[in-house]
């Protein structure tokens, strides 16, 4: 029962230390990542990342993208999609590039410099997301853009990842990892997914929220609402996306029927009372300090380079479209946050070898840095703006 005395640990400091931190002029979740930091190994060692603890973080990734399904406006997804693809597309290129010479100045082999590029260009929102609700700026064409460019990236990622494992199995299978053995399948799979999401859209949602209101039962629609995200989360992994994209369309598919305020003012109660802090916890619990001094002549520059090398080229890819300077730079904030989406992409490239042992303490470490300062980049950026107005 060791798991009821995580849980009530976890929730009663993520509670204090969201309200301290909002107290400080922060976003709630910088305090709820410092309390991962503080309970888990890198400092008094309480809370480790169990079996529990994933399951529990893994359920609120997916109600949070879900929720801001629900939040997004679908007009303006579609109006600011051409920006989402540039921003997305010179997001993943530049951090591509520029840590894979990286990788190559530390001496890693072409294929390892190329995974650790990979690693980097890829983005995870959710914190963002987050930061965006509590600045009231998620449904504006920046925070529109932002989630629209998260989608294709987390795409392009998968697709790059599952190429280069599959150019590269010999050595994954040398290191005892799992490879997909034909990526042309996973690409079919990729696209009928995404015709179901079309289906979602226009019969299935509707259909079975009706058919949810006509059941005898409390909370049917709310209870209908969760089995179509945790469906389609479900079935977004097994086409081999991440469970995020397909919450993120779960939730804006219930926001086009009737029911959207229905589901949004009773999935909230239940996400941020339990699983959304046990998923700011978890990033922070993967930080550890061993062997953090000797690796800082790797972390810091690594740092340097995925923190701007997001922001530039994210930037510069809404600077294109004719954005302006403060819409380009909350733009390049809001995507510069690695996440649980970076943590996953190391982790299958650490178990398939193409990311050593000797630098996987140190590529986590960057990605969970990246994660904590991104909403104080976001923040000063809308705070900017909105100054500015």
């Amino acid at each position: 029962m060791s798991y009821l005395g995580t849980l009530s640990l976890v929730l009663i400091t993520t509670a204090f230390m969201g309200h301290f931190s909002r107290r400080l002029g922060m976003p709630a979740v910088i305090g709820e990542l410092v309390c991962g930091i503080i309970l888990g190994p890198a400092v008094l060692g309480w809370v480790t990342n169990t079996s529990f603890v994933h399951i529990f973080s893994e359920i609120g990734v997916i109600i949070l993208m879900f929720i801001a399904g629900l939040e997004s406006d679908l007009a303006l997804l579609k109006k600011y999609l051409k920006p989402a693809f540039s921003v997305a597309i010179s997001g993943v290129i530049l951090p591509a590039l520029v840590i894979y010479l990286f990788g190559r100045w530390f001496n890693f082999t072409n294929e390892k410099a190329i995974f650790l590029g990979v690693t980097f260009a890829a983005t995870s929102v959710s914190i963002s997301v987050e930061v965006l609700k509590e600045l009231h700026f998620l449904d504006s064409k920046e925070g529109t853009t932002i989630l629209g460019a998260a989608v294709i990236d987390d795409i392009l990622a998968v697709i790059i990842l599952s190429v280069l494992v599959s150019l590269f199995s010999d050595v994954a299978q040398k290191a005892g990892g799992q490879v997909q053995s034909n990526i042309w399948l996973s690409f079919v799979f990729q696209v009928i997914y995404f015709v179901f999401i079309y289906l979602l859209f226009r019969f299935i949602a509707p259909m079975l929220m009706k058919l949810a209101e006509k059941l005898s039962i409390s909370a049917a629609v709310t209870l209908m609402s969760v089995f179509i995200c945790m469906g389609m989360a479900y079935l977004a992994e097994a086409a081999g996306l991440s469970d995020v994209v397909g919450a993120f369309f779960a939730g804006v598919a219930i926001a086009q029927t009737p029911y959207k305020k229905e589901v949004d003012s009773n999935i909230e109660p239940i996400g941020y009372a339990v699983f959304i802090p046990m998923f700011f916890v978890s990033i922070g619990l993967n930080m550890t300090f061993k062997g953090f001094l000797s690796d800082l002549i790797f972390i810091i520059p690594l740092t340097i380079l995925a923190l701007l090398t997001k922001h530039l080229g994210c930037g510069l890819g809404a600077k294109l479209l004719k954005m302006d300077f403060k819409s380009a730079n909350i733009i390049g904030a809001g995507m510069v946050s690695r996440g649980e989406m970076a943590l996953i992409i190391a982790q299958i490239g650490y178990e398939a070898g193409l990311l050593s042992a000797k630098y996987y303490s140190g590529v986590i470490i960057v990605i969970i840095l990246t994660t904590i300062i991104a909403p104080f980049l976001l923040k000063y950026a809308v705070l900017s703006k909105k100054s500015a107005a």
